[in-house]
């Protein structure tokens, strides 16, 4: 069950995307800890994030 779970929560931080089994980074948020996922297509085109956790943005 928490294998599924983690699956679904999977998702690039820019676009929205179901990253699972994708080629994706996967990173702490440099300001509070949080793992976040992006995808490769937002990652070559320096898409903005924002953890969801405390609001921090990045390249």
């Amino acid at each position: 069950m928490s294998q599924t779970e983690g699956k679904q929560e999977r998702q690039c931080v820019s676009c929205g995307i179901n990253i699972s089994g994708m080629s994706a980074a996967s990173f702490k948020c440099p300001d509070c800890g949080h793992r976040i996922y992006r995808c490769a297509k937002c990652r070559k085109q320096s898409n903005l994030y924002e953890c969801p956790d405390c609001g921090f943005r990045g390249p």
